[in-house]
């Protein structure tokens, strides 16, 4: 299937290589965006994997940022900044867009959650008409609910189908059992014509079935693996199934 004939949102992204003047400076000198080109998005669930440092963040946010999200998260129309940090990789990147409009989205990213939630408590308190924002978010202050309960009000609440859902990192808060249940959730979305982009290491989680998993390696080479290829499940199998024997390796 051609990036350019899939039912997406989303199609894929393209690196503007010939527009980077250098590729020795942060962050176009990460090796996973010295070997990017294109890569095609699955219409409905495809995953970035990798140990930590590959790069994967960095990825996920621009592409997020030049879908028309803010960096520090949330729907396109809550804009703001606690730390601007992000990078100008964004401006790198072309995301190639279907004929389809969602007509929902979010960016859900574990580090700034906490910069989201307080930047919907200081909207709210300001003078004006109409609904609160909270109320999409289940009508509680996030700051008012454990950190995994807060995440999974996001995904049960706030997003609400037929929408584009970049996710970096989502397992951060959530226990195994409720990681099982965000699986579920976006069963739920995905039938609701929902498309979601997912940088994570859960192997929980990216045993979604009938999506794409590139997996990023340490040298930046970017592959699509079947769920079992990947490091992250064959690490937690083999620990699982030999645990005595990995601790006695580990502790010794």
């Amino acid at each position: 299937m051609s990036m350019f004939e899939n039912d997406s949102y989303l199609r894929g992204i393209y690196l503007k290589r010939d527009k980077i003047t250098s590729f020795d400076s942060y962050p176009f000198c990460l090796p996973v965006i010295k070997n990017l080109s294109s890569l095609e998005l699955h219409p409905k669930v495809t995953f970035f994997v990798g140990e930590n440092g590959t790069g994967k963040s960095t990825f996920l946010e621009a592409i997020a940022v030049a879908y028309g999200f803010n960096p520090e998260g949330g729907s396109k129309n809550i804009n703001f900044s606690s730390h601007d940090t992000h990078s100008q990789l964004h401006d790198f990147l072309r995301v190639v867009k279907g004929v389809k409009m969602a007509k929902d989205g979010f960016f859900l990213r574990a580090e700034s959650f906490y910069n989201l939630a307080t930047i919907i408590d200081v909207l709210d308190s300001e003078p004006g008409g109409g609904g609160k924002i909270i109320d999409s978010y289940g009508k509680v202050s996030l700051h008012e609910q454990s950190h995994g309960e807060s995440f999974f009000a996001v995904f049960m609440n706030r997003l609400r189908g037929n929408g584009v859902y970049i996710l970096d990192e989502p397992e951060a808060a959530l226990s195994p059992s409720r990681q099982m249940s965000m699986l579920s959730r976006m069963h739920e979305l995905v039938n609701q014509q929902s498309q979601f982009i997912i940088a994570t290491h859960s192997p929980i989680i990216m045993a979604y079935p009938d999506a794409y998993i590139y997996e990023i390696t340490n040298n930046g080479t970017v592959n699509k693996a079947n769920y079992q290829e990947t490091e992250h499940y064959r690490v937690m199998k083999q620990f699982l199934n030999n645990t005595d024997r990995m601790l006695d390796i580990l502790l010794q």
